[in-house]
């Protein structure tokens, strides 16, 4: 293999010295540059396959430099090299084409070493057009993230790829549907904190005063009913990733606390006197614009910019057609691989606007799978709003067919009735039972909802606790105890759940 010519752009010598030591013991032709000259000269010189470059120079800029570098030589990978109090910036580089930034002072050698040898290997399988398999690729696909083939979407998974290991706090925006919570898994999956735990909650599905006390906990008589010394999720969450789902909801009162949590990295439990300190990495999402909030003095503008050290914006759908297709099979696969999808569907699907994003279009196809009576989906199968128009409605079925199979005037008891027979269960296809649990997973969401609207307090509301031993039962249960499937299922590392079945004491029980 040819020299590795590497180009550090810095004007303190210490550090162009410290790099020129590092990496010539590696065998690495290295160029050091203080100021703008030098560096143009080095570039005009000699191709490079990495470049270090500060962020602030006395004669110029980090991003000026990034733009000369690739404009140059746009097969050279930079990373940029900076504070603290840059991050911002250093993010907005890698939005620009660096390849990444590492923060002053170094502290951890062998990940520099490792970061520039990711950058050379990254550089050299693109120019020899060898990127079939993304650096993120593994990652996206063990927590079941399609991220489909438009080039925005890619960029962004790129970008929250890359911010993963740092130890920053991400907010991530966009529309209702874009899969903001499943990105956010994605970011934990690719942390340092993966063998942690990921906890999410929803700012605007619980009153203030359960949120506060599910959020920091509460102690023992702090109000009525509270019998026992709860933990919140920051403290669940400890050493791992906390999920702020719909920050933008969230009440004045719970935005001071989060501001106190993020600022100080401590804590009081509800009715507590003694500060608790957490070590939780937050990532906020929401599909409020925050900054119009903040001028509408909904949102504070201190924690605003505490949550939004990094931003990470998820295209629409809509803005992303040439993965609707590809999105569509997916879904489709996922609960019947035998059923493909017919041209006219395809194109149908694709000159829909989806204002719901991928959301609406994953339940388009649970609807059609429910609906397909045959090996391929038609325009027919695709419901009202998108499917038959016209003459081709003459022989589609009726649009309730899309709900949970309740017949006309059928009382509800009479539904739990016939439903709750195993034996009916027994009879009915694979795809009406997959239609039927997730109709029944999206009732018990909508009925929390309007309860909590209501003031009403939901039955069977658990503790942070007993919801994550359900849940995991629940995820083993239906990957028949195939514990890779069920880590892949749940974002969380093998290791991690063979952690909690040992802690929740979770048994195999032949059925």
């Amino acid at each position: 293999m040819s020299t590795i010519n590497v180009l550090i752009i810095d004007d303190e010598m210490d550090v162009c010295n410290f790099f020129r030591r590092l990496l010539k013991y590696k065998g690495y032709a290295v160029t050091t540059a203080v100021n703008e000259p030098e560096a143009l000269h080095a570039l005009s010189e000699k191709s490079f396959h990495v470049a270090l470059v500060d962020l602030k120079l006395p004669d110029t800029d980090g991003l000026t430099l990034l733009s000369l570098i690739k404009s140059r030589q746009p097969d050279c990978e930079v990373i940029i090299m900076t504070g603290y109090s840059t991050i911002k910036t250093a993010v907005s580089a890698m939005q620009q084409g660096a390849y990444e930034y590492v923060e002053k002072p170094f502290e951890e050698i062998s990940e520099i070493e490792d970061l520039i040898d990711r950058a050379i290997h990254y550089g050299s399988r693109r120019q020899q057009g060898n990127q079939s398999e993304e650096e993120w690729a593994e990652v996206a696909d063990s927590v079941g993230f399609k991220v489909g083939n438009a080039l925005a979407m890619r960029r962004t998974v790129s970008l929250a790829y890359k911010i993963a290991k740092k130890n920053i706090n991400v907010l991530i925006q966009g529309k209702t549907g874009t899969g903001k919570e499943v990105m956010a898994r994605f970011i934990h999956a690719a942390s340092n904190r993966a063998d942690q735990s990921f906890i999410a909650v929803n700012c605007g599905a619980l009153p203030e005063n359960l949120l506060d006390s599910e959020l920091f906990g509460h102690e023992k008589g702090a109000f009525t009913g509270g019998h026992r010394t709860r933990r919140g999720i920051f403290e669940l969450a400890n050493h791992g990733t906390l999920l702020l789902d719909e920050i933008g909801d969230a009440s004045p009162l719970i935005q001071v606390k989060l501001l106190r949590v993020l600022e100080t990295g401590e804590f009081m439990r509800v009715g507590g006197e003694t500060p608790i300190k957490t070590n939780v990495r937050v990532i906020a999402a929401t599909n409020v614009d925050l900054e119009k909030a903040i001028e509408e003095k909904t949102f504070r503008e201190d924690l605003y910019y505490r949550l939004n050290v990094v931003k990470v914006e998820i295209p629409a759908l809509q803005d992303r057609r040439e993965d609707i297709s590809l999105l569509a099979d997916f879904f489709v696969k996922q609960l019947n691989p035998k059923l493909s999808l017919a041209t006219a569907t395809l194109e149908r699907l694709n000159s829909y606007n989806w204002p719901g994003n991928i959301r609406e279009l994953a339940n388009c196809m649970r609807r059609a799978i429910v609906l397909c009576n045959d090996d391929v989906i038609q325009p027919s199968h695709l419901g009202e709003r998108l499917g038959c128009r016209g003459d081709d409605c003459d022989n589609a079925p009726l649009p309730e067919a899309d709900l949970m199979p309740l017949e006309q005037n059928q009382s509800l008891e009479g539904f739990w009735e016939k439903y709750g027979n195993e034996e009916v269960l027994e009879t009915m296809s694979a795809g009406e039972l997959h239609q039927m649990w997730h109709s029944l997973r999206g009732l018990e969401k909508t009925l929390t909802t309007i309860m909590t609207r209501k003031n009403l307090l939901p039955p069977s509301h658990q503790g942070l606790k007993d919801s994550e031993k359900e849940t995991i039962q629940e995820a083993l249960e239906q990957h028949r105890w195939n514990i890779t499937e069920t880590a892949k299922s749940l974002g969380i590392a093998r290791n991690t759940l063979h952690r909690k079945i040992k802690k929740y004491n979770l048994r195999f029980e032949e059925s």
